[in-house]
């Protein structure tokens, strides 16, 4: 079988209780996802959805790493799902995430095309790959801005009194979390059902790189960035859209960073130098969720330098359903630090 443009693999239905076949493109921030999964994509008749919490933003291109060009244009692009949903003033959410991608996956495999899942924040593939049932409603915007403008200590009390069992399970020191246990157990009488069920069969697929190619290639990516306009992006949103310096640094690093150099509390090279090395940082703590799910049994593919052909032999031999070879390289054993390989 020869892997050509108009691949076209049988899409399992879930109405004879076949898991619905998907294969993932992860991996550490600026290592190429958008660019292997696209590739795939075209390789497999496959269309993309995005997993990444902040590409769901309109107007947040730069900094969010959209990429859309990588996409294409006219009859040659590759569908993506996911992206450029909502405004940056709007909340959106992990229940929000399951919702729309689960019917983003399902519409994708009804109209006979291969499904790709692309991005970088591993709590929404995980929450994909485990077929996450989420206690409670969703977030409310009215209910969230009741509830942040109490202290985390008012917060604690409030939760322990209304929900000791949520109390029990949920992280003191995270006030997200605190807020997020108390919205659960407001809306409790308000489950889930809304909230489509999805069990994926899944081939995960990883560019991967040397520690010190990752820092590289962060680095010369922000150089970019900036290039672009990173700067005068966040200006905008300030200016055009309405986003207060405190919204704009809840968006992540590069959000945060520029953020405050416009407020006049960082330099320019004093940005750049503390964005670099958070995002470093960042890279780094993405590994450790990765090995966490090696340890937990998730077979992850990576794949040197993100080869397409290296990896288009592996969705090949997944997508005819045979049985894949042990992956050749595993991150939970390779080391950190100086002598990190």
């Amino acid at each position: 079988m020869t892997i050509d443009q108009t691949f076209s693999s049988p899409a399992p239905s879930e109405a004879n209780g076949q898991d619905l076949r998907a294969v993932i493109v992860l991996g550490p921030t600026a290592t190429g996802k958008t660019r292997l999964g696209v590739d795939l994509a075209r390789r497999f008749n496959g269309e993309i959805v995005s997993a990444d919490s902040r590409q769901v933003y309109r107007g947040m291109d730069i900094g969010t790493g959209k990429d859309l060009n990588e996409y294409g244009s006219g009859a040659d692009r590759v569908p993506v799902h996911l992206v450029d949903l909502i405004h940056p003033m709007q909340t959106y959410h992990l229940f929000h995430y399951l919702k729309d991608a689960r019917t983003a996956l399902r519409g994708i495999v009804n109209a006979g095309k291969q499904a790709f899942i692309v991005g970088g924040t591993p709590l929404y593939i995980n929450a994909l790959l485990e077929n996450y049932k989420m206690e409670g409603g969703p977030p409310t915007q009215d209910l969230r801005r009741t509830l942040e403008q109490l202290g985390r200590e008012q917060l604690l009390v409030k939760l322990q009194q209304e929900a000791p069992d949520i109390y029990e399970r949920t992280d003191k020191t995270q006030r997200k979390r605190i807020l997020r246990g108390l919205e659960i157990a407001r809306t409790r009488g308000h489950n889930d059902s809304d909230l489509p069920e999805l069990r994926l069969n899944a081939l995960l697929i990883a560019p991967y790189y040397h520690r010190k190619t990752v820092h590289a290639r962060i680095e010369k990516r922000l150089e970019q960035r900036l290039q672009k306009g990173l700067v005068e992006e966040v200006q905008s949103l300030h200016d055009k859209e309405g986003l207060t310096w405190e919204r704009l640094q809840s968006f992540g690093l590069e959000y945060r960073y520029v953020a405050r150099c416009l407020m006049g509390e960082l330099t320019v090279e004093d940005m750049r130098a503390q964005l670099l090395a958070k995002i470093r940082r960042f890279a780094k703590s993405q590994d450790v969720w990765f090995r966490k799910m090696e340890r937990e049994g998730k077979d992850i593919y990576w794949i040197p330098k993100g080869d397409p052909d290296k990896a288009a032999k592996y969705v090949e031999q997944f997508l005819r359903g045979d049985k894949l070879p042990p992956p050749m390289l595993r991150l939970k054993d390779r080391l950190y630090g100086p002598r990190a390989n």
